[in-house]
């Protein structure tokens, strides 16, 4: 686990968040405020996680969707960004949010970038060792729609109705979100869907 992490201030990641939805306004905006909700009350329960660094990092998660309509070219978009602001730790969960697997077919939507640039990201996974940050946010994404909480599967299910990409990792993915999810409930000692108000209205539309 990375020992001290550097991060812009949660002002300046609203900032960047309210400029990203002038580019490109869009439910992504809304999903990122309830994955940094959702990453600040688990933080706030574990021992080795801060909720105001856990905060700003779900709020940046997604920033890459400032670019436009795009699919998984997201994750490489936010990395650069964040990258070129001086803040290569946020942009590193730009990069690891999606891939509980650490294989680039393991996304959820359709790659629209460049061959080197798919190897890079590739390169990258295979580089890193994720840490409980990582893990939060692969639990998080999966947490979190842009009307509130909701259950996994209700998240999963969405995602896939959006982009058809349902193939060969989609299952062992969400095993492996189901394993980080339980790790975390371990450790803070609770089910993380009793930190999330709402979970329930919002995942059965009642």
């Amino acid at each position: 686990m990375r020992v001290k992490i550097t991060l812009p201030s949660l002002q300046q990641a609203k900032a960047y968040l309210e400029a990203g939805e002038r580019r490109n306004p869009g439910g992504w905006v809304a999903h990122s405020v309830h994955v940094a909700e959702a990453a600040a009350a688990i933080a706030a329960r574990h021992p080795r996680l801060d909720p105001q660094a856990a905060r700003v990092l779900g709020l940046l998660h997604d920033i890459g969707r400032r670019e436009g309509l795009t699919g998984m070219r997201h994750v490489l978009d936010g990395y650069r960004f964040l990258l070129r602001e001086g803040f290569p730790d946020a942009a590193r969960i730009c990069l690891t949010h999606s891939f509980p697997i650490p294989d680039v077919y393991a996304g959820s939507s359709e790659w629209d970038c460049t061959p080197e640039e798919l190897h890079f990201v590739q390169d990258y996974l295979d580089r890193t060792t994720f840490d409980e940050y990582d893990r939060l946010f692969q639990l998080c994404d999966s947490l979190a729609l842009p009307t509130g909480f909701c259950l996994l599967e209700k998240r999963w299910v969405d995602v896939l109705i959006r982009y058809e990409n349902f193939n060969r990792f989609t299952i062992p993915k969400w095993k492996a979100i189901f394993r980080i999810k339980s790790d975390f409930e371990n450790t803070i000692g609770c089910s993380v869907y009793q930190l999330l108000p709402g979970v329930v209205e919002n995942t059965f539309g009642f």
